[in-house]
């Protein structure tokens, strides 16, 4: 049975989410589940924008069908070629053969690299600037290369002032019924996720992404459409604010993040230990998180949220402990920057990974090492309380 949701008198809502779905892309965890959005313009033109992932496509083809009501399908806008939104732009060419497909030129390309489908005579290639009519409704086509594909375009209805924004402003979590970010409560329930699907699907692309808000500062957008999570209105200026930040690498709040990864418990006392002195000295909202417990996705968010990080970490092998290194690296591939830290090692019989640490933070732009003198062997001594108390007092005054 179809699911259709109204957006305005004429666009509409033909998207789906998948709760059973426990990894996206092969690599994050989703517990609260993923929506892939599709939006369907009624006009003189019929006008689809995107299509879905596979695993919705029987819900996605029935509600298409309906919106059409037996009409035929005249524009197919594909804005990002990712198969989690592109899948099924063979099956639709094919049901509906006279259809234009608006799409970049790389797009052409893409679609040739993932489907046997000739599109020479149906592809309508836009640029920058070019435009769309289909009667009540103006499209315009702003280009936004690798953000995070470098097909991706976004596109603006001009007379609703909807801008639909591919996977920018876009989050992990199914949609639980409430369409829109001001029928839930926004920060409390939604931005955690926001964060952490630009922080790991966009997160290394912050000078385009910084081009394309460059772009929508001048135009007046009074709703955006994503390919995931909810359709934005009430929040519109957070929400640009917050991706401001994100891709200039600036810490949202100064605050402390701890990673650590432990084996047998000497590292997390130490960590334990230093956490509740920052606390005695007035330090709020911090953050700890078992590297060996929790997706690095997770803790990379908190990381782009921090100002301060400290690494706690065991020596594995004369290296960084494996859970640690991965965080690390996650770090370093989405280029978080601008951070401030703290290593601490630990090691039983060869104690030598804040060397290794050192080199992997230090090879991130703009990261500054504000202590790595504390080494614990296999415990932590009651000597070496005094060395985590200046720790504290350096985090608490480099807060200042």
């Amino acid at each position: 049975m179809q699911n259709i949701r109204k957006v305005t008198d004429n666009i509409f809502y033909i998207g789906c989410s998948s709760r059973k779905q426990q990894i996206f892309e092969a690599i994050y965890p989703i517990d609260k589940g993923i929506s892939y959005n599709s939006y369907f313009i009624d006009d003189e033109k019929t006008v689809l924008i995107d299509t879905v992932d596979k695993s919705c496509a029987e819900q996605f083809y029935e509600n298409l069908d309906k919106v059409l009501s037996g009409r035929k399908l005249d524009y197919m806008i594909i804005q990002h070629m990712e198969p989690d939104h592109a899948a099924l732009i063979n099956n639709i060419a094919t049901k509906y053969p006279e259809v234009k497909i608006v799409c970049t030129s790389k797009t052409v390309n893409m679609i040739k690299q993932f489907f046997d489908l000739d599109i020479s005579t149906s592809a309508m290639i836009v640029k920058e600037g070019d435009s769309l009519n289909s009667g009540k409704h103006e499209f315009h086509f702003v280009m936004a290369p690798m953000v995070h594909w470098p097909e991706v375009m976004v596109t603006y209805e001009k007379n609703n002032g909807i801008l639909f924004s591919a996977d920018a402003f876009g989050s992990f979590g199914a949609i639980n019924g409430n369409l829109y970010d001001s029928q839930i409560n926004f920060e409390r329930d939604y931005l955690d996720e926001a964060r952490r699907y630009y922080t790991n699907i966009v997160g290394q692309y912050g000078m385009q992404v910084q081009a394309l808000l460059k772009k929508a500062s001048t135009i007046d957008i009074k709703m955006i459409c994503p390919l995931h999570g909810v359709i934005v209105k009430e929040n519109i200026g957070l929400f640009v604010e917050k991706y401001n930040k994100w891709s200039l690498y600036e810490p949202e709040n100064k605050s402390i993040m701890i990673a650590y990864s432990s084996v047998y418990g000497g590292t997390e006392n130490a960590v334990n230990i230093l956490a509740g002195q920052l606390a005695d000295k007035g330090v709020n909202d911090i953050k700890i998180f078992d590297t060996s417990i929790t997706h690095p996705s997770h803790i990379l968010a908190e990381a782009f949220k921090a100002s301060h990080i400290v690494i706690a970490t065991t020596t594995y092998n004369a290296g960084i402990f494996e859970t640690m290194d991965r965080v690390l690296n996650s770090f370093k591939k989405h280029n978080l920057q601008n951070r401030k830290y703290v290593i601490i090692q630990n090691g039983s019989w060869a104690p030598t990974c804040t060397k290794q640490v050192r080199e992997l933070i230090e090879s991130i732009k703009g990261s500054e090492i504000i202590d790595d003198s504390i080494c614990i062997t296999s415990s932590l001594k009651e000597e070496q309380i005094t060395e985590i108390e200046r720790v504290a007092d350096l985090l608490v005054n480099s807060l200042k």
